[in-house]
């Protein structure tokens, strides 16, 4: 079986570089609501992206089902659970988050980098994904990621995630739509070697064109789509500037 990485990069180039942030904040019909992306939206997205709000008011049957409904639309499953705990435990959910259907995982590197190796070893040998953050897209992530380390000049807690990224090999990084320049620099360090994925486009202020120019591979996107009028339209438009950049 290929890799997540390769499996994602496959459906871009055919579907275009958009991941669909099925999150949302009223859970009453959830399972049938997100159905009913998959279905109508999936011509325009290569993944989906569940964060853990909207995961914990669904049981295991309900969690597969859409995991397997879908891959049948093509698409690859993301759990945004920001993992980061002790080995063990990182190990038994993901194992529980793969049993499931889900092809990637998003940790947070700070339960460090040699936790981060371990869990991207076990992740890779089940030919799934670990994307780790590395900068978000809320205004106060500048309070933390652009905290200033002691270990080098000039060394903010992002550089560092970015470190961690490249030296334990995930398989991409996060980093917010509403910091091109990191994003840019991010792009530049990595030279190809990991994915850039970015939320924050639309609603919290980033521009899809501005960030794939500056370097992103895929665009995540929630808000902006699902409570668009025309959600068809929205997530289409995205997906043409997608294939523009």
């Amino acid at each position: 079986m290929v890799t997540f990485k390769t499996r994602l990069s496959s459906l871009s180039k055919e579907k275009g570089k958009l991941i669909l942030a099925n999150d949302y904040d009223d859970i009453r019909g959830l399972e049938s609501k997100t159905i009913n992306n998959i279905k109508k939206l999936s011509p325009f997205l290569c993944g989906i992206k569940f964060n853990f709000h909207s995961l914990l008011p669904l049981g295991s049957k309900e969690i597969s089902n859409i995991t397997k409904i879908s891959h049948q639309h093509g698409l690859q499953t993301i759990a945004d659970i920001k993992l980061n705990d002790i080995g063990n435990t990182n190990r038994v959910t993901t194992d529980h988050l793969w049993a499931l259907g889900f092809d990637a995982v998003i940790a947070n590197p700070i339960m460090g980098l040699e936790s981060l190796k371990n869990i991207v070893q076990s992740t890779h040998k089940k030919n799934c994904g670990v994307i780790t953050l590395c900068h978000m897209s809320a205004p106060e992530a500048k309070l933390s990621y652009d905290l200033d380390l002691r270990m080098k000049k000039n060394y903010k807690l992002y550089h560092l995630f970015l470190d961690w990224a490249i030296e334990s090999k995930v398989d991409g990084i996060v980093v917010g739509a509403t910091f091109p320049k990191i994003i840019q620099y991010c792009s530049k360090k990595t030279s190809g070697k990991m994915n850039i994925f970015s939320p924050g486009v639309g609603t919290q202020g980033g521009s899809a064109s501005e960030v794939l120019s500056a370097g992103t591979d895929f665009l995540i996107v929630g808000r902006t789509i699902i409570n668009a009028k025309n959600p068809i339209s929205v997530a289409k438009e995205l997906q043409m500037k997608c294939f523009e950049n």
